[in-house]
């Protein structure tokens, strides 16, 4: 018996299986979001190469998208060889060249993508249209079907990380970092990094972890051991301030009120669980909950209810009181405006003008203005003048006179049958203004056309030089269109008594033509009765040697 339990030992001890060959490590990894992609060089089946991927907790890598594409780009990068992806043909099917992946169903067990790019130049030789068939990626990115008992030269595995990852640590300057993934991959530049991925950054001598932090759950960089590591990296990994004790070793700190957890990195703080809805004070182990002004602290001891300040404080204003969130904000009624916390008219700026006529904001600022008929006084803006820009129009008497009446520069005071008065155009071209050129008559003033078109004042039609020299004349270019002329209404009556003057002046002129047309008529007819008187004295008696014509022509009118 003993022999032949020594002899089944040494045929056991001659079939002992062969140790397994240690998992392969990848040669590069690409990360995007929550998700991971790897490149192991090592020649397998699509079976053996399923099962690489699914040690590093992941499967064979599917390519719905370009975005799967690019990273494939990156990781065969000058590589020569084709790597399994997790695309096959189902062992009871067959190719459908019809379809966007040809029937073949990605390793999750469905065919959803967005892309494909399956190689035109055929697929690997002697590939059956149906049952078990793979497919691999070449070095041109291209998909090409092959058996999936043969082998490809290499290995793309996926990793899903549903819970998130970490960005990239922020090193200062001249630092590296390594990063080691749970999957195998040592990297450099990870953009993210998956749960149970260590960086290692020598310069530093730090060394953390992607983990859930306690607090609330969220993926971060830490370190098992307590305490601060460089404040150079990750401010420490402090919540509050990282400082350098006396012998230069980091340490954190909390702000007041705070109290440093057994970590040594976190703080926390009675209020933190209070869940105040404004403000907290910490008071010992716990807090009171308060509130800024304007609310009242709520029956449930978090929450801040809004104070009605106009109803609780009445005459917060001067008119109106709208409440606010917090606040409140005083308003005026239709008419005033709120200056300095006071209501005033809307034309309270009009106050110190001391227009004649009206006030109103004119291009954002107030100005006298003038009611329709007026124009403001050049000279005294809070002044207006009668303007006239018709043949007749109303004068400007004084309230306390009626009989005091002005009329605008060019116009002339009448009183008409039913005694009202009105203001009345003077026409300057009957007047001859203008002399010998076209005169044109506009209200209250005119205007004398010259032949080239040229409109002057007076009549001179001389084109005015472009230097003109220093002269008292006023000659002076005007425009076609009348404009209404600007003037004051004369005090003096002035326009009136040159109408006045003028008219005295041509009947004065008449009567002295008419007086001497009558001396003329009066001399004619006494040397007419001169001549005759002479005439019939010559023939009364006396001989004549000559007879004058004169008395020749009055015998023959006898």
């Amino acid at each position: 018996m003993w022999l032949l339990l020594v002899a089944v030992g040494s045929l056991g001890a001659g079939l002992a299986l062969p140790s397994p060959s240690p998992a392969p490590t990848p040669l590069g990894a690409q990360c995007l979001g929550s998700a991971c992609f790897s490149l192991f060089w090592t020649s397998r089946s699509f079976a053996e190469a399923a099962g690489v991927c699914e040690g590093g907790g992941g499967h064979l890598m599917t390519v719905r998208s370009t975005v799967a594409a690019e990273a494939i780009a990156l990781l065969l990068r000058d590589r020569l060889g084709s790597a399994w992806l997790g695309l096959r043909l189902p062992e009871n099917g067959c190719v459908e060249p019809a379809k966007r992946l040809r029937g073949f169903q990605w390793v999750t067990g469905d065919e959803r993508t967005d892309f494909e790019a399956w190689d035109s130049n055929g697929s690997h030789a002697a590939v059956p249209t149906c049952g078990p068939t793979c497919v691999v990626v070449t070095r041109q990115l291209r998909w090409q079907e092959r058996a999936c008992d043969a082998s490809a030269e290499a290995i793309l595995c996926e990793y899903n990380y549903p819970n998130g990852t970490c960005g990239p640590l922020l090193l200062p300057a001249a630092s590296a970092v390594t990063y080691l993934t749970p999957f195998g991959a040592r990297e450099s530049d990870l953009v993210a990094s998956p749960p149970g991925t260590t960086a290692e950054v020598p310069s530093l001598g730090a060394s953390l972890e992607c983990r859930a932090q306690s607090s609330n759950g969220s993926l971060e960089w830490g370190s098992a051991t307590p305490g601060a590591w460089d404040c150079q990296l990750q401010n420490g990994g402090c919540d509050g301030q990282c400082h350098l004790d006396e012998q230069g070793r980091p340490h954190c700190a909390c702000l007041e009120g705070w109290t440093l957890l057994e970590d040594q990195r976190n703080c926390w703080s009675p209020c933190a669980s209070l869940g105040c809805q404004q403000h907290c004070v910490p008071q010992g182990d716990s807090g009171i909950c308060m509130c800024s002004e304007g609310y009242v602290l709520h029956s449930d001891g978090k929450s801040c209810l809004d104070i009605d300040d106009c109803q609780a404080t009445p005459g917060l204003c001067e008119q109106e009181c709208v409440n606010t969130q917090g606040a409140f904000e005083c308003r005026c009624w239709t008419g005033h405006e709120l200056v300095k916390g006071k209501c005033l008219p809307e034309k309270w700026l009009c106050f110190d003008l001391t227009c004649e006529h009206d006030c109103n904001l004119v291009d954002g600022e107030y100005k006298c203005t003038c009611f329709e008929g007026y124009i403001p006084d050049p000279k005294s803006p809070h002044k207006c003048l009668r303007v006239c820009n018709q043949t007749e129009c109303a004068p400007q008497c004084d309230p306390n006179n009626i009989d005091e009446c002005f009329c605008p520069e060019g116009f002339i005071l009448e009183v008409k049958i039913d005694e009202t008065k009105v203001c009345t155009d003077i026409n300057e071209c009957e007047s001859g203004s203008c002399a010998s050129l076209e005169c044109v008559n506009t209200p209250g003033s005119y205007n004398c056309i010259c032949p080239n078109g040229l409109i002057q004042k007076l009549d001179s039609c001389e084109q005015p030089s472009e230097e003109p020299e220093e002269s008292s004349g006023e000659t002076e270019a005007y425009p076609k269109t009348s404009v209404a002329p600007s003037f004051a209404p004369p005090k003096d009556g002035s326009s009136r008594g040159t109408l006045v003057a003028i008219i005295v002046s041509v009947t004065f002129m008449v009567v002295v033509l008419a007086v001497i047309i009558c001396c003329q008529v009066k001399k004619h007819y006494a040397a007419q009765s001169t001549a005759d008187y002479k005439c019939q004295q010559s023939e009364s008696g006396v001989a004549l040697q000559h007879v004058s014509p004169t008395c020749a022509s009055s015998r023959q009118k006898m």
